[in-house]
């Protein structure tokens, strides 16, 4: 399941332009051009993270983030706005917001937040479950258990490290180098190819009934964890 992206906008062009961008990278975008919109697609629409501008007509977005949290709910949320000045910021967070972003921002910065909030969502849901998920794969971190599509999936126990690895950073290109040093430490000096046996082995039992490929790799890069 990919995630989605609530923007809460009045000014179309920033809409538009987030929304072509965000989709590229692979999100599914639900778009509002003032609060109260905003207010309702965050209930009908259910997103995982909402990029929120502050300077809206009859309902800003410190209104609405002042209801957002007053309403119990915990989603991740990146505000907009055109000033700088650090009252401006402190507010923004003293009523609930994550982030906080100045217009004009770089694209790659406001795409490399949303990558942290999510992160930070998915770290904070399996601290309180003790499990992670991605699409249709569950990683239960008390009895270390692996389930595929209802399936068990019996795993060694660095097969298991790994995919917690991946699961743990969905999206995110991880460098054979960083995957070595979390999984088998600075010193390690056996087999230089054991991380692409282990990927192997991985992608077997994890495939092995049918289910589709989520452990890709990135040619030159490393390897990543993602659907379609």
């Amino acid at each position: 399941m990919r995630n989605r992206i609530l923007v809460v906008d009045d000014d179309e062009k920033i809409t538009s332009m987030l929304r072509r961008s965000l989709t590229f990278e692979g999100y599914d975008v639900v778009t509002a051009n003032h609060g109260a919109d905003g207010l309702q697609k965050l209930l009908s629409d259910e997103p995982d993270v909402m990029i929120l501008d502050v300077m809206m007509p009859q309902l800003d977005g410190w209104e609405v983030c002042r209801r957002i949290r007053e309403g119990g709910s915990e989603i991740p949320i990146l505000m907009l706005t055109a000033k700088d000045e650090i009252s401006s910021r402190v507010k923004g967070l003293d009523l609930g917001a994550d982030d906080y972003l100045v217009k004009p921002f770089a694209l790659e910065e406001l795409l490399a937040r949303v990558r942290a909030l999510l992160r930070r969502k998915i770290e904070s849901a399996e601290q309180k479950t003790n499990r992670v998920q991605f699409e249709d794969i569950m990683l239960d971190m008390d009895t270390r258990e692996v389930i595929r599509n209802g399936k068990r999936v019996e795993l060694t126990t660095k097969e298991f490290d790994l995919l917690h690895l991946f699961l743990h950073n969905p999206r995110r290109v991880l460098s054979r180098d960083v995957i070595m040093e979390r999984i088998w430490g600075y010193d390690y000096s056996g087999e230089s190819n054991v991380l692409e046996v282990y990927i192997a082995m991985l992608r077997q039992k994890t495939e092995e009934h049918g289910g589709k490929r989520l452990i890709q790799t990135v040619r030159g890069a490393g390897y990543v964890m993602k659907g379609d």
